[in-house]
């Protein structure tokens, strides 16, 4: 008896869970306006990696952090990652991703980046807005990442969304390491979506 209760509360509830957060995790390919220029919004697949690896040889200087192999379970389907790029004419110019912790209800931002030529015309801003608002749809507490102590620059950008400095990891980063900080952006006191985008 007991195990029929079990299985009548996974089904009904569990899998609706698991419904319900796969349809927040569900997006249309579109067309975005940023700023006035026109990109091309869609979920990151295993075949955007190489052109991902190009984009952050860009922007570190010749040195992916992150390898093939390193994305290559990132984007493989599954519910606790969520990766964002856009596109303009055909070419990868940026993306986001992000690991999803229900039990913590906490969406960690892994990974920024746009191409050097890209950068300051809002596109990091956008797709952190989109990952806010995908965070509040799951109704998660915490949307949450490191960034090197030296990038002030990132830091800003962050503080300006409403993420704030909550600690520094040292020697963090592979290489050199540089140190991190921790930056934490509450959830329950954030009113707002920033919405300079239509978002």
């Amino acid at each position: 008896m007991l195990k029929k209760l079990i299985n009548w509360y996974q089904k009904k509830f569990v899998n609706t869970e698991h419904l319900m957060k796969k349809e927040h995790l569900n997006i249309k390919n579109h067309i975005v306006k940023i700023n006035g220029d026109k990109f091309y919004l869609a979920k990151a697949m295993v075949t955007d990696i190489p052109e991902m690896v190009n984009i952050e040889r860009d922007v570190y200087d010749g040195k992916a952090p992150w390898t093939d192999e390193a994305f290559l379970p990132e984007l493989k389907p599954r519910l606790d990652r969520f990766y964002l790029l856009l596109r303009q004419e055909d070419e990868l110019v940026a993306f986001i991703g992000s690991s999803l912790n229900d039990k913590q209800g906490d969406c960690h931002i892994s990974n920024v980046a746009v191409k050097p030529e890209y950068q300051e015309r809002g596109l990091g801003y956008f797709l952190i807005a989109k990952i806010i608002k995908k965070s509040r749809q799951l109704n998660y507490k915490t949307v949450s990442l490191e960034v090197r102590i030296s990038n002030v620059k990132a830091q800003r950008l962050y503080s300006d969304l409403g993420f704030k400095q909550v600690g520094v990891k040292k020697g963090y980063y592979d290489g050199d390491h540089e140190d991190a900080v921790d930056m934490v952006l509450d959830l329950s006191l954030y009113e707002t979506i920033p919405n300079n985008f239509g978002i």
